[in-house]
């Protein structure tokens, strides 16, 4: 294939575009309007802190995400388990645990709900009736997508126990919601692909390296390889089709194009997609945002051996251990992870101190006689789509309505919630089709 191919955002989607585009020898170039690539998945350096600005976890399920990281050479940066285990904390202080036996699914989870000590034995027989149940369901039913899983929970016997210490517990962190607010049709997705339909597809993943040694760096560096050309500061004020293709419009310049990828938030996709595309603003609009906000605290010594763990009935909703990741030689870095975080989007720093370091002391006993010695915050404002009831036919297609212009994002209408493999999968399926134009097949 020949063709100059612009593709508009350095993401995790447009980076993956912009290889696979590369690879099917296609001229490149790639724009990204900020100083950066990686977009919502970037590393920054506070106080010789290699610093993630937010706390991803991948699991054996996905699948593309890590073929990504073997394309570029990086797949050892990630420190996937052998079996799921996922360390529990609970109100009491203890520690419990969810862990998969090697059978086959689902009688993998079985052992680990009926050892689960987060909650009472009467609720652990109460999950495996609407495990069963959501077996059952269909993540590609429409209907699923007007229902709220908060609801469907409720019908299906949950009561507040067994959501908040299993079934928000895992939501919440995948689809940056609690079940009240989430799209049933997304739940499914979740629980199905990831617990209930192959023993090994929650099996956990930790970063061993920062977000940009593990493929920002390594994609951009991949792509000059092939000669793309990658222009940061190039922010893209609109893009038109033409006779022979399109005309992409920056600040004091226009570029040709025979195709393009649009792989921007969908706010900006509808600033610059031309009206002959398709692309509905006001819907686009309508998919809203949810917050992700990280609290940071560095330990004088080390306060806890667990490199990962979840919590219940604490304002701590997961924490991780990012004391190699981030080259720290001295102490211990943890990094509290909050999604749905609407309640601490704009609470102070100070007040956050307050509440998390007393919270870490309350679950981490060493923590409380150890003295912190930096503590920040990170927030995203817009780190996903608001992943509600009604959201599946919010999201568009890659397909536009003009050949040779296609969408891409974790936002995008590819199945999957808004995470780093959904995000490759949309850079995959964009390029593909721009590809086939370009090549002279049918979209």
């Amino acid at each position: 294939m020949t063709g100059h191919v612009v593709v508009v955002g350095g993401g995790l989607a447009g980076l993956t575009a912009a290889c696979d585009l590369a690879d099917a020898g296609a001229r490149v170039t790639l724009l990204e309007a900020r100083s950066r690539l990686g977009g919502a998945t970037f590393t920054f350096h506070r106080d010789g802190l290699a610093v993630d600005n937010g706390q991803h976890v991948v699991l054996r399920c996905c699948t593309e995400y890590q073929a990504l990281l073997a394309r570029l050479g990086t797949a050892e940066g990630i420190a996937l388990q052998d079996r799921f285990r996922l360390p529990v904390l609970t109100p009491e202080g203890t520690r419990t645990e969810l862990a998969r036996t090697g059978g086959p699914a689902p009688l993998h989870l079985v052992a680990g709900i009926a050892r689960y000590g987060a909650l009472p034995v009467a609720d652990r027989l109460r999950v495996f009736r609407a495990a069963a149940a959501m077996r059952r369901l269909d993540p590609r039913d429409g209907a699923l997508d007007e229902r709220s899983f908060g609801d469907w929970l409720g019908q299906h016997g949950q009561n507040a126990a067994t959501r908040d210490a299993l079934w928000n517990l895992i939501s919440v962190a995948a689809l940056n919601c609690d079940a009240e607010q989430a799209s049933l049709a997304l739940a499914a997705m979740v629980f199905r692909t990831a617990l209930l339909d192959r023993a090994d597809g929650a099996d956990i993943g930790i970063p061993r390296w920062p977000l940009a040694d593990l493929h920002v760096r390594p994609a951009e560096k991949y792509l000059l390889t092939r000669s793309a050309e990658i222009r940061l500061r190039s922010p893209v004020r609109g893009i038109e089709p033409t006779a022979t293709g399109f005309t992409v419009t920056l600040d004091g310049e226009k570029l040709d194009a025979d195709g393009v990828v649009l792989a921007v938030p969908p706010d900006a996709a509808a600033q610059v997609c031309p009206a002959p595309a398709g692309l509905a603003a006001e819907r686009l609009a309508r998919l809203g945002a949810a917050p992700i906000v990280n609290v940071h605290a560095v330990f004088a010594d080390q306060v806890t051996e667990l490199p990962f763990a979840a919590a219940v009935g604490s304002p701590v909703q997961w924490l991780f251990d990012r004391t190699d990741v981030a080259g720290l030689e001295t102490g211990q870095y943890l990094v509290v992870s909050l999604s749905a975080a609407h309640t601490w989007l704009d609470t102070p720093v100070a007040a956050l101190r307050e509440t998390f370091l007393a919270e870490l002391g309350r679950l981490l006993p060493a923590a409380a006689a150890t003295p912190c010695t930096q503590f920040f915050a990170t927030r995203e404002r817009r780190a996903t789509f608001r992943q509600g009831p009604g959201s599946g036919r919010l999201r568009p297609p890659a397909r536009t309505r003009l050949p040779g212009l296609a969408l891409a994002g974790a936002w995008t209408a590819t199945g999957w919630p808004d995470t780093m493999e959904g995000a490759v999968r949309s850079g995959h399926e964009a390029a593909d089709l721009v590809t086939t134009h370009l090549a002279g097949g049918l979209r």
